[in-house]
């Protein structure tokens, strides 16, 4: 059954996804797809796997790879087991009635920021009327927190030129003067500082309240498994407790050893990014020290469905109650 599993994740990663499958867990093999593309930034779950905190809770993981709305549609059809999705659009999932379920906030607050180069002049969002603005793809994040920014600014989408640039690509089409502009992620701004530019930064958490990467399952996986989900969030939590603990370097060097060689000359800057950002403000908050790393904030994640209803983003805002749990209270 796990064999049949895969080949369907594997052709979802490639196609439309497809709904009403329901994943079997085969020996407590899971797959975990994860937003974007193989990257340095998911370093803590690669370490996490090759320092066995995964094998410890008896667990193997696959890593997959999709758009968030492309995971969630897959979680929700149970096509895959875990996923790593931003938060923002897992509030817009909640709100469309998928049945998922965030159960471990792993980054506290978002990282998404607008970046431009100083030399378009562009400081606010009002800036962008008649601008060309790149993000990832209309069901992403970004393309969530340049609405709402727009909306603040008394504009929208129709006031900019969207471009839909991939996310490996999407740096280099600002630095190529190809847009004026990127709505994508904040740590992205050291690596364009190292190569020379000039960058003005935005951030989406200033004016929209969020989360970052977050794990979540479906609500039928939690209700009916709800070890597994237990135990997969406690290897989560001590993969990213290892790194916060003075292993930056060490989790970085793993990924660049076994899953993301082609960014080995980034090792300083990407150092700079983990220590200044994730382990300083992302990873880590005041709720966290009290409670334990992927601890939930209902208050924040209902400001957050409540501000993207405000806006339209959303037609209504779903309960953060009804789609976010606590680690602590998975049994």
């Amino acid at each position: 059954m796990h064999e049949k599993l895969k080949r369907i994740v594997s052709a979802l990663a490639l196609a439309i996804p497809m709904m009403g499958t329901t994943a079997a867990l085969a020996q407590d093999k899971v797959v975990f797809q994860i937003d974007g593309n193989v990257v340095p930034f998911y370093a803590p779950l690669y370490a996490g796997v090759e320092n066995g905190f995964f094998a410890d809770q008896n667990i193997e993981v696959e890593f997959l790879y999709a758009g968030a709305s492309d995971i969630l549609t897959n979680i929700a059809a149970g096509n895959v087991d875990f996923g790593f999705p931003n938060g923002d659009a897992v509030v817009a999932a909640a709100a469309n009635g998928l049945p998922v379920k965030v159960v471990h906030t792993t980054y506290q607050r978002g990282i998404g920021a607008l970046l431009a180069k100083k030399a378009t002049g562009i400081e606010t969002y009002a800036d962008l009327k008649g601008k060309t603005v790149a993000v990832t793809s209309l069901g992403s994040p970004n393309y969530l927190q340049l609405q709402v920014g727009l909306a603040k600014a008394g504009l929208t989408v129709d006031d900019v030129k969207v471009e839909v640039v991939s996310s490996g690509a999407i740096v280099q089409t600002l630095q190529s003067d190809d847009v004026d502009a990127i709505v994508f992620s904040e740590l992205r701004k050291y690596a364009l500082e190292a190569a020379g530019e000039d960058v003005t930064m935005i951030l989406s958490n200033d004016f929209l309240p969020s989360f970052g990467n977050v794990v979540v399952t479906s609500a039928d996986t939690l209700a009916n498994n709800p070890d597994l989900v237990k135990r997969f969030t406690t290897a989560v939590t001590t993969s990213y407790e290892w790194v916060i603990d003075g292993h930056v370097k060490d989790a970085l060097q793993i990924s660049m050893d076994k899953y993301t060689p082609t960014w080995a000359d980034q090792m300083d800057t990407l150092t700079t990014a983990f220590e200044k950002t994730f382990v300083a403000s992302v990873w880590q908050s005041p709720l966290t020290k009290e409670k334990g790393l992927g601890a939930a904030d209902f208050d924040a994640w209902q400001q957050n469905a409540d501000i993207l209803a405000e806006y339209g983003v959303i037609e209504k805002a779903p309960k953060a109650t009804d789609f976010v749990v606590d680690p602590s209270s998975i049994q």
